[in-house]
């Protein structure tokens, strides 16, 4: 079993930033792909950004290429959502995510994650 805690949510103007972490528990992060989703109210959750196990092979949803940046530290346990430029239409909590069977390429793919953590909330102000 594994535990995911996302932190570093908050209010933010329209155009600053702010870094999203996730902790994870357990001795197999490192073989994880991990991902993170947001889902604003009324909407289905929706894929933001995937990294696999290495860091080496990363993906974006077209609506933050450009401005969000996924990494991790698997000495820490932790992936990051670095988001920079942020927009109201960012609003949404934001969800750190588990693959423990990944593929060669990390999944867009809501079901293909296994653990998820609860959330955290991030608003931007226009």
């Amino acid at each position: 079993q594994v535990q995911l805690v996302e932190s570093g949510g908050g209010l933010v103007q329209a155009g600053g930033s702010l870094r999203l972490s996730c902790a994870a528990s357990g001795r197999t992060f490192s073989s994880y792909a991990m991902g993170w989703f947001r889902q604003a109210p009324g909407k289905e959750r929706e894929f933001v950004a995937t990294i696999n196990w290495s860091g080496g092979s990363t993906r974006y949803a077209p609506s933050v290429s450009g401005r969000f940046t996924i990494s991790r530290d698997n000495a820490k346990n932790t992936v990051y959502l670095q988001m920079n430029s942020l927009k109201p239409e960012d609003t949404a909590v934001y969800y750190c995510a588990a693959d423990a069977s990944p593929g060669w390429y990390p999944s867009t793919e809501r079901y293909e994650y296994d653990y998820w953590g609860q959330g955290t909330q991030v608003t931007v102000s226009s």
